[in-house]
């Protein structure tokens, strides 16, 4: 028995199992009893979790991925799965922390991260293979082409490493394009809890219109009088580390 690759589930299902390997031993499992993959599939990496002493639950909203995990690992059972991921509030774990793992379906990538983010408390570590253009965004640094919104509200909660880059001839059906694994390791950046939404609002109003001075990009949130010759505003969105931004957004609190 094996499992029919679904077009609009996103399913590219990884054959190699050295790269599965490489990709579940990307986690330290330190501080943690709690591992969630998303997307299992056919379980090439769920079988290497399932080696490790943790508790292992599967995200998995396909009922044929499902019985086929049931019918060829023993150790699983119908505790195991706790549906869709994007759903999730972590209620069976009781506030534990649960790191995070899975071959990411494409289509869902960035709300699988922002899910990430949004449950930061409980989720110490992530390792995740994505499409190599939204692998490279996460990590990207200031003043390259890759850095923006996505790099900046992951990297204010997490260190994000990139890992290594996979072929598309590793996965059945073959994506069209090469995937990207990374780490997230929770580092949240002091002084930014209590002044999220304000910091999500600059940054993407930042870099909406990324080649401008912020001066002009920022001017739809009607900066406070007080910053309006601040040194921050001289600068574009893309010359910016994560931490200047987080700085300006507690200024801005600070001055409304």
């Amino acid at each position: 028995m094996s499992v029919k690759a679904k077009k609009h589930l996103g399913q590219h299902f990884l054959t190699d199992e050295n790269i599965a390997r490489k990709i579940v031993e990307g986690l330290n499992f330190e501080d943690y009893k709690n591992v969630m993959e998303v997307g299992p599939g056919m379980g090439v990496l769920t079988k290497y979790l399932l080696e490790k002493d943790q508790n292992v639950y599967l995200a998995e909203i396909d009922t044929e991925s499902i019985e086929y995990l049931k019918n060829n690992y023993s150790k699983i059972t119908e505790n195991t799965f706790v549906g869709d991921f994007l759903k999730q509030d972590f209620h069976f774990i009781s506030g534990e922390q649960i790191a995070i793992i899975g071959n990411f379906p494409y289509n869902i990538s960035s709300q699988i991260l922002f899910k990430i983010v949004d449950h930061y408390e409980q989720i110490p570590e992530m390792v995740g293979m994505f499409q190599k253009e939204v692998a490279e965004r996460t990590a990207a640094v200031p003043r390259t082409k890759d850095y923006g919104i996505l790099s900046v509200l992951i990297q204010a909660y997490y260190d994000v490493k990139y890992l290594f880059t996979v072929h598309e001839n590793v996965f059945n059906p073959p994506p069209k394009v090469k995937s990207g694994v990374i780490r997230l390791t929770r580092n949240p950046k002091e002084g930014l809890a209590g002044n999220e939404v304000l910091f999500k609002q600059i940054v993407k109003a930042g870099f909406n219109q990324r080649r401008k001075k912020l001066s002009n990009s920022l001017k739809i949130l009607n900066i406070p009088e007080a910053l309006k010759t601040h040194e921050f505003l001289d600068k574009r969105a893309e010359e910016l580390s994560v931490m200047d931004f987080i700085s300006f957004a507690n200024l801005w609190k600070q001055n409304q």
